[in-house]
């Protein structure tokens, strides 16, 4: 309860100048603490009068839950990094929500303590997480910025917010705005049997194949040696001549044996091709847009996933994600009416898909945060 902890120091003159996380009632410290081990390696919880680390048993999987054994923390310090901490949590009352612009819903508080390091004023385009709003003097870089990235993610997973410094601006993202999943497993299946997985739910899923075949370059491009009619530019563009004169063959007789060497091997491909390394399914949604399906090798694994002994052999990325009609509209902060609609509209058709593709592989599934979630819980 928030009675147990102590009252957000208001009172503290750099805490105005700090970003803050605030919470909503019913979230535990612990749940902050496994969100921070998901981006942040070496997150743990250290005494708050010097730096011996506290003992914690952290789950590693989604399927152990959220909930850690161990002594309820009390406005202690979560390092996410060398230089970077949670203090925390703090109780906060409805007056001082108010006071420093907080939703009303906020109950608990972490104070962040991280460095300060702002680049250049950021570019035009996208504000998916509100980061150019808070800062348009100078775009936090490095630490900062990850420390902010997480910390927006983190907030909206727990349906909280994040009180920028200096300039106060309140971030409060949409709990319902990532809606992309991926299940991470150490099983491979070929596209076929993949594309029969998806197809149990979404029956409309299709195998994403080329439209058409490349027949080779336009006939004469790059070796033009006559000069084009004004206004029709040349085939392949003057560039492409211009870098084979200097860097490609000159004999005639040379690069007709590599075109028969090239000619032979394409052959000796489309007889025998190699098992594929990735592919892709889609599911057509109509005025919703698309789902799309990718299955890859994934190499940088989420840090609850990292030296697990099935992850130690290799792990294959399922990645769902919902592509709309105006892709534009995911990196706006607030899209349009109509793209919430669809979202909303997408977002089950994506759990229904990953939840498939998790009872064929297994392993676990993560958000788009790389936050892990129980398959129970979509």
């Amino acid at each position: 309860m928030t009675r147990d902890l102590p009252r957000l120091p208001l009172s503290d003159d750099g805490l105005r100048n700090r970003h803050l996380l605030a919470l909503p009632d019913g979230v535990e410290p612990d749940e902050v603490e496994v969100l921070a081990a998901s981006r942040f390696l070496n997150a743990r919880w250290e005494d708050p009068d010097g730096d011996t680390p506290t003992q914690r048993s952290r789950p590693l999987t989604a399927a152990l839950g959220l909930r850690l054994s161990g002594p309820r923390p009390q406005a202690r310090v979560l390092r996410l990094t060398r230089h970077s901490t949670l203090v925390g949590p703090y109780a906060v009352t409805p007056d001082d929500a108010l006071t420093l612009g907080l939703p009303a819903t906020t109950t608990t508080a972490f104070d962040v303590v991280c460095p300060r390091d702002r680049g250049a004023k950021p570019y035009p385009g996208g504000d998916r997480h509100g980061l150019k709003r808070a800062f348009p003097d100078g775009y936090p870089n490095r630490e900062e910025e990850r420390v902010l990235l997480w910390l927006v993610a983190a907030a909206r997973r727990l349906g909280g917010a994040v009180r920028t410094g200096q300039s106060g601006v309140v971030l409060q993202p949409d709990m319902e705005s990532a809606i992309d999943l991926t299940v991470f497993s150490d099983r491979w299946i070929e596209p076929a049997e993949a594309l029969a997985v998806v197809q149990r739910a979404a029956p409309r899923a299709r195998l994403s194949v080329p439209t058409s075949e490349w027949d080779g370059p336009m006939p004469g491009a790059g070796r033009y040696e006559g000069h084009p009619l004004a206004g029709m530019p040349e085939p392949g563009g003057s560039g492409l001549r211009d870098a084979l004169l200097e860097h490609g063959i000159l004999d005639p007789d040379e690069r007709r044996r590599l075109q028969m060497e090239a000619a032979a091997f394409d052959e000796l491909m489309l007889a025998a091709p190699p098992a594929a390394e990735s592919f892709g399914v889609l599911v057509e949604l109509g005025v919703d847009g698309m789902v799309a399906v990718e299955a890859a090798e994934e190499q940088d694994l989420p840090p609850l996933l990292q030296g697990l002994p099935w992850t130690a052999q290799g792990v294959v990325a399922y990645r769902v994600r919902w592509e709309p009609l105006l892709i534009e509209e995911l990196e706006l902060e607030k899209p349009s009416f109509e793209h919430r609609v669809a979202r909303t509209r997408s977002a089950p058709v994506v759990q229904v898909i990953a939840r498939a593709i998790h009872a064929a592989v297994g392993g676990e599934i993560a958000d788009e945060a790389d936050f892990l979630i129980d398959p129970a819980d979509l």
